[in-house]
């Protein structure tokens, strides 16, 4: 049963509805497109939940109707019916009514962006640097698998084929709500190429995934940034040596430093560059908030903190285990291939449920 809490949300959150219908009917809004296509979005979103809602109902009155003829009738073929209506109305009820808490809980702001994802080798030397390669392909691979498109902002190879630091932009519906979760320190626990006695190492890399900002979202003041161009020293032969394609782009306020060397082109370069400048700056802003809101709410309920490694890679036992929700995959090489939407649901369905007792705290 949904709780009363989501209930009167959902009673409040329906009441919009005629009065944003009133709206769409109105001239002045008809001839404002951006109003227009801001209210049908709403429109289309409540009537959604609308429709949902009285499926729940109707399910709730089944089950109502069979636990009825149960309490009162003797039949021995209406009471088998009962308990199948009644069990096909517990079903539903389920169905919908975690439908309905997921659209009625607090949603994430950045969870529709697009994803900005940088991913470096911390400790281990270069196994670690090839583990972020390894990362930085799994991801790749998601992406493909769920029709996502991808590129390789900016990255900086290792010696042995891996990577120092590789900048990837994800575009897909909902990707950041998907990826959000990956951000943290990744273990990984295998024996390594340059291991000759065969002794397992451990290595770590750290994944930040950042919600892409828009030119809505952050305004920057070009008297703000420090514009440098230089000769790129990444592959491409005489060309890119020769002139000077790369560039460097410092933000005078926040001292933030982006560098983007992988385009021939200096203007491409310099429009990837201020793109992860423009997420970088509104992840800081993001996290100011988030610091204040916290504050807040540690005084009434805790930290909630969480280790800082989140997820082990062990090739020896050739399973995966998220250390967050205590889920182990024994699957290393298909994860590593992409298939980490186990990990993405079960992440989902817990933050679900920490945001459904935050909300029935009254937090």
């Amino acid at each position: 049963m949904l709780p009363d809490k989501l209930r009167a949300r959902l009673t409040e959150a329906l009441a919009k509805l005629p009065e944003i219908e009133a709206q769409l009917a109105d001239p002045e809004v008809l001839s404002d497109p951006s109003a227009l296509q801001r209210l049908g979005k709403q429109h289309a979103e409540l009537s959604e939940l609308r429709d949902l809602y009285e499926r729940y109902q109707h399910a709730e009155r089944q089950l109502q109707e069979a636990e009825q003829i149960l309490e009162t009738e003797e039949d021995p073929e209406l009471l088998a019916l009962a308990r199948e209506e009644r069990e096909a109305a517990q079903k539903q009820l389920e169905t919908y009514g975690r439908a309905l808490i997921t659209r009625l809980l607090p949603r994430d702001p950045n969870d529709e962006k697009n994803v900005i994802m940088e991913i470096r080798p911390a400790a281990g030397g270069e196994e670690a640097a090839l583990f972020a390669g390894d990362l930085a392909r799994m991801y790749m691979r998601f992406a493909e698998r769920k029709g996502w498109k991808y590129e390789i902002m900016d990255a900086e190879p290792s010696d042995l084929g891996g990577y120092k630091h590789i900048v990837i932009g994800i575009q897909g519906a909902g990707a950041y709500s998907q990826l959000k979760h990956e951000s943290g320190v990744h273990r990984v626990q295998r024996v390594p190429i340059t291991e000759s006695s065969g002794r397992i190492h451990t290595s770590t890399a750290t994944v930040a995934v950042l919600p892409e900002a828009e030119e809505v979202d952050i305004q920057i003041n070009p008297q703000d940034l420090i514009i440098e161009t230089f000769r790129s020293s990444g592959p491409g032969g005489q060309h890119m040596q020769k002139n000077e394609t790369a560039v460097r782009i410092t933000h005078k306020p926040t001292g933030l430093v982006v560098t983007c060397q992988d385009e021939r082109s200096q203007l491409q370069n310099r429009e990837r560059a201020l793109r992860i400048l423009r997420t970088r700056l509104y992840e800081m802003e993001q996290q100011r908030i988030r610091a204040e809101r916290d504050q807040q709410r540690r005084a009434q309920i805790g930290t909630g903190e969480r280790s800082e490694k989140i997820r082990t890679y062990n090739f020896p036992d050739q399973r995966v285990t998220d250390h967050r929700i205590g889920l182990t995959i024994h699957d290393i090489q298909g994860v590593l291939d992409g298939d980490i939407q186990p990990f993405i649901d079960a992440l989902l369905t817990e933050e679900q449920a920490r945001k459904l007792e935050a909300l029935e705290l009254g937090v």
